[in-house]
């Protein structure tokens, strides 16, 4: 079940706006040292964006998806959720929020080792303790629509990394997430794979899916709507790109 709003947070947050961050700040204390990975950043994202995050590193970029996907609390701020405030729950209110609203696509897949390519898609139903087999045909299409139909009893080790990647796709998508957060999706594959596997990402935004993704790559970001470049903690400066000729016109 999810948590209600805590006392002093309206109802009336712009639904169209997935994300909303006011003043993020996170410090660590490291013994003797502290230091601050984010400074008062502030980014509002609407439903339906795509987004690319980029900087050196140090900048504070994964600092900040970290944040987005509920996986770090700020040391302090705001952060709202599809509406709703997040930045304070607990462990157990931070799980279903991560349950109900985010799929995660990461560098290195992510995926377990002993688990066929249906028992990885169907993971993220397991936490969420939905009964896998009335759940099967959605998986199934999942699976379909990455291309991997045939692959389903096949373990990450008989996989190539387009294909490993293609499964943490279907993974991201089995709970129909609002925001689908990327970090170096295409950082482990050559460049054709990767084109690949950046086409479905496309292809989900296109399709209605808000995007956020980490990434040094140019080329990567190019596709993206938005491009935050961070420095020192800071969005330091935002590059709109143009939208396809299709899109705009819509």
């Amino acid at each position: 079940m999810l948590p209600v709003l805590r006392e002093g947070v309206t109802e009336n947050m712009n639904r169209d706006v997935v994300i909303d961050i006011q003043g993020i700040e996170k410090t660590y204390n490291l013994g003797a040292v502290t230091v601050r990975a984010l400074r008062g950043v502030d980014l509002t994202v609407e439903r339906g964006s795509y987004i690319a995050i980029m900087g050196p590193s140090g900048s504070g970029k994964s600092t900040l998806l970290n944040i987005l996907g509920c996986l770090d609390p700020p040391t302090a701020g705001m952060y709202a959720l599809n509406g709703q405030d997040v930045s304070g729950l607990d462990d157990d209110e931070v799980s279903a929020i991560r349950g109900q609203y985010l799929g995660f696509i990461f560098q290195s897949y992510n995926l377990i080792a002993q688990l066929t390519v249906l028992e990885n898609i169907q993971v993220p139903l397991f936490y969420q303790g939905k009964d896998l087999e009335s759940y099967r045909d959605h998986c199934l299409a999942m699976a379909e629509m990455v291309g991997l139909g045939d692959r389903l009893d096949h373990r990450p080790m008989q996989l190539s990394g387009g294909q490993q990647q293609r499964v943490a796709i279907a993974r991201s998508l089995v709970n129909d997430p609002v925001l689908i957060l990327a970090d170096e999706p295409t950082g482990n594959l050559d460049s054709k794979t990767g084109v690949d596997v950046l086409d479905i990402i496309t292809r989900l935004n296109e399709s209605g899916k808000t995007i956020v993704l980490v990434t040094h790559d140019d080329h990567v970001a190019e596709r993206a709507h938005r491009v935050l470049h961070m420095k020192d903690g800071a969005i330091d400066r935002e590059i709109v790109n143009r939208r396809p000729e299709k899109e705009a016109a819509a």
